[in-house]
């Protein structure tokens, strides 16, 4: 079988998204084997993102300089030893946190570098196509990684351990297709410091259009399967199947909705569909019903996969070529802040305010980002 170079790196995403998230249907597992209090499990969740945003400020402007697949292919390698320390160390919480902190560091790397390098490759197609490419096959991780854990710890008699092994094999697969890719140095290498952020990030457009969104685009898909199971009172039986499925379901939707999003490029309508899903999850929450939920997950999703695709798409057109992957991991940057929404909405005493105060600040966050118009620059 013979896989286009583009191919290869949108594999190594999926496969990185995939140990990235699969820890999301596990949440449960925990509570369950060792009697994990839910902030514990929310924080471990969001500790992720702790590893991650710093290296996606630097990931990506590490690639524009040193190019690639110098970058890259180090940290898609890396990425199973995250599931080789989940475990190693499936009983104890330090470990764990260790775990999930690398998992954050390498796919901090890998996206915003690697999506970067998915639209380099794309360049002689449609404008958006590198950007709808790397998206899909990103959130494609997402989606099945989870799904995957989740149905394995429901029936595996070992359900802390047995289902990140499917992660390791597709990692080292992930590992070995990308190695033939070429990817040249740039020519001429930018010398601004790594961790300093690209002018574009600066720009009026980006700082009141795409920054005020951009939490949202993970917030919208973690509130639907790592915070509205914790506080709806579900059956004990099958309760891990259904994490999964909710997981499976919201971001399946955030991969069937990304070609449409890329089309209608308007940046309003991951944010519509966001305040429509918490709305639901108020209903939910108030009703106690988990079906509710499962309603809500195609519209988080929606709301997922819209942000994501026309959040990248603006990334690519207010950047230069020297500083496509720097802005990109801006934007993956500001969007993986939406990872602690679980977190921030459990110190709530009430789940219904909780969610109440996420959809005044996501009407907000959606008020901001109108005010600039929707002409689109010329770049791309």
């Amino acid at each position: 079988m013979t896989f286009r170079p583009w191919l290869r790196v949108a594999l190594a995403l999926f496969a990185v998204g995939w140990g990235a998230n699969q820890f999301a249907s596990m949440l449960l597992a925990y509570g369950h084997e060792l009697g994990m209090a839910t902030q514990t499990r929310a924080l471990l969740f969001g500790l992720y993102a702790v590893g991650l945003i710093p290296a996606l400020l630097v990931g990506g402007a590490a690639s524009d300089r040193w190019g690639r697949r110098a970058v890259v292919l180090p940290f898609v390698a890396l990425s199973p030893l995250a599931s080789v320390a989940l475990i190693v160390w499936h009983d104890w919480t330090p470990g764990l946190a260790a775990a999930r902190l690398l998992a954050g560091l390498s796919s901090g790397i890998v996206f915003g570098a690697a999506t970067a390098w998915v639209a380099d490759l794309s360049v002689d197609e449609r404008p958006g196509t590198g950007a709808r490419r790397a998206g899909q096959f990103l959130t494609a991780g997402f989606a099945v990684g989870p799904l995957t854990a989740g149905m394995i710890a429901e029936f595996s008699a070992h359900p802390l351990t047995v289902p990140y092994v499917p992660h390791l094999v597709l990692g080292v697969l992930s590992v070995v297709l990308l190695w033939p890719v070429a990817g040249p140095r740039p020519a001429v290498p930018p010398r601004r410091p790594l961790f300093r952020l690209p002018a574009a990030a600066l720009s009026r457009r980006f700082v009141l259009t795409v920054a005020p969104a951009a939490p949202w685009v993970f917030a919208s898909a973690v509130i639907t399967f790592a915070y509205l199971p914790s506080v709806i009172d579900t059956p004990v039986q099958g309760e891990l199947a259904f994490a999964a499925l909710l997981t499976f379901v919201t971001l399946g939707t955030g991969v069937a909705v990304q070609p449409l999003a890329r089309r209608l490029d308007d940046r309003r309508i991951g944010m519509l569909f966001t305040i429509a899903a918490l709305l639901l999850g108020v209903l939910a929450v108030g009703t106690d019903n988990r079906w509710i939920v499962l309603l809500a997950a195609p519209v988080f999703g929606a709301g997922y996969g819209s942000g994501l695709v026309t959040g990248l798409r603006e990334a690519e057109r207010l950047a230069p070529e020297s500083e496509k992957g720097a802005l990109v991991g801006v934007f993956y940057s500001l969007a993986y802040l939406g990872m602690f929404a679980p977190y921030l909405l459990g110190a709530f005493g009430s789940a219904r305010v909780a969610l109440l105060v996420a959809v005044g600040v996501a009407l907000a966050s959606l008020a901001v980002t109108s005010t600039t118009g929707l002409k689109r620059p010329v770049r791309g």
